[in-house]
């Protein structure tokens, strides 16, 4: 009996996993070169600099590193919940609409000048990578990240080792998901250095490069919840 095959939604797509990662690359850039030297796509230095602070007793700090991290926490807290009413209510799914509130994100953050505070740039960067990082969880099985690069290159160790160990056995099931691994961090990083040279020729307006990649998986995904997947709105992605 032959296996059936695995039907991905569009939204679990490769391709889309490695659009969103490069635009990520791009994201990280654009914090650190103009806006305030920082990452915004995960939270680790955040709470490292948050104990720090915290154990030196320098309150005001501390709380100065909790507003990141609650935006953050609000990301995942609203990512969660909305997805069900989304697609009840505007036949959609809460995958698409998300990219579509990064778009608006991205346009009102082009605008915001330089004299303005680095913390409203960092803090609406901090929600939406939440958000993604929550909602796009597995390309075409495979778990993976989409707005930063630590696992990727945790998994191309792994992978790496796997080849040692499966070489004189010939067995390359696992392959594929370095390949995968692989691929997301060169999206990553090439999405940094585009990122970099953008924002030397553009300033803050080098944000708005990151609206075509987003307007193409945009597309892809409203194209697929009103015609090719308008009957499998029921269909959860896989991880979730």
């Amino acid at each position: 009996m032959e296996k059936k095959e695995t039907v991905y939604l569009t939204c679990e797509r490769n391709w889309v996993f490695y659009t969103l990662i490069t635009v990520a690359g791009i994201f990280g850039a654009y914090t650190y070169l103009l806006r305030g030297n920082v990452f915004c796509n995960a939270q680790t230095g955040n709470v490292v600099l948050l104990g720090l602070a915290i154990g030196a007793g320098q309150w005001h700090k501390a709380l100065y590193y909790i507003i990141p991290i609650s935006a953050y926490l609000a990301g995942a807290f609203v990512s969660e919940l909305l997805p069900n009413s989304v697609k009840h209510n505007f036949f959609i799914r809460w995958d698409t609409l998300l990219i579509a509130i990064e778009m608006v994100f991205v346009v009102v953050l082009g605008f915001i000048p330089d004299s303005y505070p680095v913390q409203i740039s960092q803090i609406a960067i901090n929600f939406m990578a939440s958000m993604q990082y929550n909602t796009f969880r597995q390309a075409e099985g495979v778990p993976m990240a989409t707005t930063f690069a630590t696992n990727h290159i945790r998994q191309i160790g792994v992978g790496l080792a796997k080849e040692v160990k499966h070489f004189k056995h010939n067995d390359g099931s696992h392959r594929p998901k370095l390949f995968k691994h692989s691929i997301m961090l060169v999206c990553f990083l090439s999405g940094a250095s585009l990122g970099t040279v953008f924002c030397n020729l553009f300033g803050a307006r080098a944000i708005w490069v990151t609206l075509l990649p987003f307007a193409v998986v945009f597309a892809a995904l409203l194209h697929a919840d009103l015609t090719t997947e308008k009957d499998l709105m029921e269909k959860k992605p896989l991880g979730h």
